[in-house]
């Protein structure tokens, strides 16, 4: 038997930051409004370029006519008055200057661009020459206002194109006053509806999303308004259809809650009726003793019963001292909080702890595998979790094993599997297998074997290592021919921490 020193790891702590809370109403509203208010000033934008060119339309197609008049006046005035010089009419200049809006200017030129009749303030015509007969529209400033002028270069009368017909170029230019005011007016024909739609927009959506979460409200209320133990499932056909999957998910939860509640039950109440046992014994073992004290009984009397209350009181304690072991495996934050150790340096520690209680039954408690100053691969979990697994695999094999049997404890690491194995050997009296599956349920324990026991040692050890995702198989320690088998051999796998070994 060798004792080798032990190391204790340091525990690391862990923290978490909390999130901030989102509105799913809130997020939901500005996903919704937040385009409709980008998309209003785009909409206004577009209308007034709209209401722009609707305007200027029916008083571009009234200037182009104009033009025409001017046209076919000075035409008709050429043909009267040959080689003379001609002016407009005087009703046509009065018919032009007669608009009470806006300021008209009109222009006549001949083909060497003199004037021939007409306003010398409207610009000339840049680019290329137009076709005979086609009008041509562009925006100009004269006098500092800016004007819509079309430009016709005329025909004669008959309709031909001559290039001796003296009239080159006629030009006719109008204030955009009266444009500005129709645009204007169909603006606000078509943006002061939106200033009334777009609240009632706002408000509209608003009353949707209210009347749309409201199944969830109600949900809410009814899950509020459960007592604490009922946990029936929630109707899913009550919740909305895109609720249902979370409905059922927490059905799920409830049902697994009440299962573990349910368990909970079950263990405390097997702890109560194993507790009530001892702590009756030693309320007897004591009454016994008072009585033969007050009555100066015999004094071996009193010590058997105060040995009676000394083996009762150790049974209590070890019970108690199981169900707190219970209750840390189970302890799901605690699992959480991981750190890398070496399985056998717990090994060796917990032999050496038990080396006191196997030489007081004679048993040859000893331990297999590397040194604890050797490179070896280390385990991800709860150190002290681990350590109670090792303590109840050798309490239990010690237990079980008679008088000048051997417990041999082994840990190696198995480098196809990836996995540090423990196995915890006795040759005492073995389990059925039958029941292999069965001492792993608390307060299990086989009939026949005349030893006292809480029957939580072996469903820690399950506990453990489901939570550091480890596997627990028994089988015997060896076959013989006269018996089916001897002993009882424990092992468990524990996969290996991602990490350098250390020593």
């Amino acid at each position: 038997m060798r004792l080798l020193p032990s190391a204790r790891p340091a525990h690391s702590a862990d923290s978490s930051t909390p999130r901030e809370q989102r509105s799913l109403f809130g997020e939901i509203l500005d996903w919704m409004l937040a385009p409709l208010l980008l998309l209003w000033p785009m909409s206004v934008a577009l209308t007034w370029l709209v209401a722009q060119n609707i305007a200027a339309g029916p008083y571009d197609r009234d200037l182009g006519q104009l033009a025409h008049m001017v046209s076919r006046q000075m035409a008709i005035e050429l043909a009267a008055r040959p080689g003379l010089p001609v002016r407009l009419p005087e009703s046509a200049a009065v018919l032009l200057r007669s608009d009470e809006v806006d300021r008209v200017y009109f222009q006549v030129l001949d083909a060497q661009g003199r004037l021939i009749t007409g306003d010398r303030d409207l610009p000339p015509v840049d680019g290329e020459r137009s076709a005979p007969g086609e009008l041509v529209w562009r925006d100009a400033e004269v006098r500092g206002e800016q004007v819509r002028v079309v430009s016709l270069r005329p025909l004669q009368v008959d309709g031909s194109a001559s290039p001796t017909w003296p009239v080159a170029l006629v030009q006719v230019g109008e204030t955009l006053d009266k444009r500005s005011r129709l645009a204007t007016e169909i603006i606000k024909g078509v943006i002061l509806p939106q200033f009334v739609i777009l609240p009632l927009a706002v408000l509209l959506v608003w009353f949707a999303l209210a009347r749309g979460i409201a199944p969830l409200n109600q949900l809410q209320q009814r899950i509020r308004q459960r007592e604490s133990h009922d946990l029936s499932p929630i109707e899913e056909h009550d919740a909305p259809e895109e609720v249902a999957p979370l409905v059922r998910s927490i059905n799920d939860l409830l049902a697994r809650l009440d299962q573990s509640m349910g368990a909970q039950k079950h263990f405390l109440a097997d702890a109560a009726h194993q507790l009530k046992t001892p702590l009756a014994g030693l309320r007897t073992q004591a009454e016994l003793a008072q009585r033969e004290i007050d009555a100066g009984g015999d004094v071996r009397s009193v010590r058997r019963s105060l040995q009676q209350i000394s083996l009762s009181s150790q049974r209590a304690a070890h019970m108690v001292n199981q169900l707190l072991a219970m209750a840390r495996a189970e302890d799901h934050e605690q699992a959480q909080r991981r750190q890398a150790f070496s399985l056998v340096r717990l090994a060796i520690d917990t032999v050496q702890d038990f080396v006191p209680r196997a030489m007081e039954k004679r048993i040859d408690l000893g331990y297999e595998g590397p040194e604890a100053s050797e490179r070896v691969a280390r385990l991800l979990g709860q150190p002290l979790l681990v350590r109670e697994l090792v303590r109840n695999l050798v309490d239990n094999a010690l237990q079980y094993t008679p008088e000048g049997g051997t417990v041999t404890v082994r840990v190696f690491a198995d480098p196809f599997g990836q996995v540090m194995v423990l196995q915890v050997e006795d040759n005492g009296p073995g389990i059925a297998p039958a029941e292999r599956e069965l001492v792993f349920q608390p307060f299990y324990r086989g009939l026949g074997t005349n030893v006292d026991g809480s029957g939580l040692g072996l469903a820690i050890v399950k506990e453990i290592a489901d939570k550091h995702g480890a596997t627990v198989s028994i089988e015997h320690a060896r076959e013989t021919p006269q018996h089916e088998g001897l002993g009882t051999l424990i092992t468990c796998r524990f996969p290996i921490a991602p990490a350098e070994p250390v020593a």
